[in-house]
């Protein structure tokens, strides 16, 4: 197996011991949003130029906002070192995803129709069989995503630069700029950067788990995940298994508090695991998924080995002054399923446009007060989200009887249903009454199995 070497992650706290590149087709120019104006009556207005703002990170999240700034008449420049970054992530993204960021279909590797989620003792429940017609979860690559994503932003006007972030000068008042110091790497072939700085009025941090632009504001540590994983090329006769199909793979084999998968690309799979607790043990959990998956990967080649921090939960501090952050930098990844793709670009797109909206399109300087209305919508939003989420991985990944249990729950249609409503439209789903008191029976029932299950393996171990 492939080896890799975990580089130091600074700013997040260690938990319990233990390319191709697509250029953005053009597109005719659509009106701008409409702002409901919300500047103060003292913020000072701008004479001669427009707001100027730095978006440090060019993954969904950078994308998303440097192309609402650009549109919103904001002065934009995106700051990006890996232009053909390959973040291991499994690459999931909800169809209203595909719709609210107007991506285009073939950006997005396979369309996936059908799920297997599969118990520690490897009994497989098939998921999908409420999705209507037209729904699928769609599976992209993100260098192929990130990529398409900053294009379109400089095709409105951004600009895009190539370049490290290094570090950040703090403004003594609330209207002095900012000054960015980076590397810059536009137009080098070799791997010294010339340093740079740059002057704005505002930052988004959009750089991701280890975030430096959170570390100049003091954002405070996270619990983090670490995640593996591997591309792996298979035949053709075994990746037809794959064409609309996904497979999730629960156990205290492949991790002690999160789960496996196999997920299609275009012309591979997606292999991986993550973990919180043992991250000293990652490799171990990868194998074992490997393992488990191994009749429908034999003959596979490993093309590619990833690995990256993952966090767990919100920074103690999102803002400060004119500084706001996004994205992973954020901690915007949700708990049980991991999902973190939509919520980046989101915040990153809900941050920008509280920004042109605060700053009259660009015409305005902006103060906390204007950042802090993306935060408060933010959390209004998505708090009840990440909170359910956090509650369903206390109770079911916490032993294989509890996962066993999971697993016979997704059995049931109604969860199938909501879940998936929920997933692909991003929106709380009303329950039907008398099947949420049958689903609240079931989910009881199913635990009294597990713990009974345990109750006799212990017996059995001693």
């Amino acid at each position: 197996m492939n080896s890799i070497a975990f580089k130091s992650f600074v700013g997040l706290r260690q938990s319990s011991p233990e390319a191709p590149h697509f250029a953005a087709q053009p597109r005719p120019a659509t009106p701008h949003r409409k702002f409901r104006v919300l500047a103060g009556k003292f913020s000072p207005k701008l004479n001669g130029r427009n707001l100027r703002v730095a978006v440090v990170g060019g993954g969904p999240a950078g994308g998303a906002a440097a192309e609402t700034l650009a549109k919103g008449g904001v002065e934009t420049f995106l700051i990006e070192r890996k232009m053909d970054n390959c973040k291991p992530c499994g690459g999931a993204i909800p169809l209203c995803m595909v719709g609210e960021f107007d991506l285009p279909l073939d950006i997005i590797d396979r369309r996936v129709t059908k799920m297997k989620m599969i118990s520690p003792s490897n009994v497989a429940v098939d998921i999908g069989r409420t999705l209507k017609p037209h729904e699928y979860i769609g599976m992209v690559r993100r260098e192929v995503l990130d990529a398409y994503l900053r294009d379109r932003a400089k095709e409105y006007g951004a600009n895009v630069i190539n370049g490290l972030f290094l570090k950040m000068d703090i403004p003594k008042d609330k209207n002095s700029p900012y000054v960015l110091h980076y590397s810059s790497y536009d137009g080098k072939t070799n791997g010294v950067g010339e340093k740079r700085t740059l002057e704005v009025d505002a930052v988004i941090g959009a750089d991701g788990a280890n975030s430096r632009v959170a570390k100049s504001i003091d954002a405070g540590d996270y619990e983090y995940a670490i995640a593996f994983q591997e591309r792996v090329k298979i035949p053709d006769d075994k990746m037809v298994y794959y064409e609309n199909l996904a497979e999730m793979y629960v156990g205290d084999d492949v991790s002690p508090d999160f789960y496996g998968w196999v997920f299609p690309k275009c012309d591979h799979v997606a292999v991986g695991t993550g973990t919180v607790t043992h991250k000293g043990d990652i490799k171990k959990f990868q194998l074992a998924t490997r393992k488990r998956a191994e009749d429908k990967i034999l003959g596979g080649k490993i093309i590619r080995v990833e690995a990256h921090p993952i966090p767990e939960h919100p920074r103690p501090r999102r803002l400060l002054g004119r500084v706001a952050l996004v994205g992973d930098a954020a901690g915007y990844v949700t708990k049980c399923s991991g999902e973190g793709i939509y919520f980046a670009a989101k915040s990153g797109r809900m941050c920008a446009e509280a920004i042109v909206e605060g700053s009259e399109n660009g015409k305005r300087m902006v103060e906390e007060g204007d950042l802090r209305k993306y935060l408060e919508k933010w959390d209004k939003t998505y708090w009840p989200t990440y909170k359910v989420l956090d509650i369903l991985q206390k109770v079911f990944y916490r032993s294989n009887p509890a996962r066993e249990a999971f697993v016979e729950m997704c059995a049931d249609e109604y969860v199938q249903k909501m879940t998936f409503d929920s997933y692909l439209y991003k929106t709380v789903v009303p329950g039907n009454p008398l099947e949420d008191l049958k689903l609240a029976i079931n989910t009881i029932g199913s635990l009294v199995r597990a713990n009974a299950i345990r109750r006799e393996m212990n017996k059995l171990n001693v």
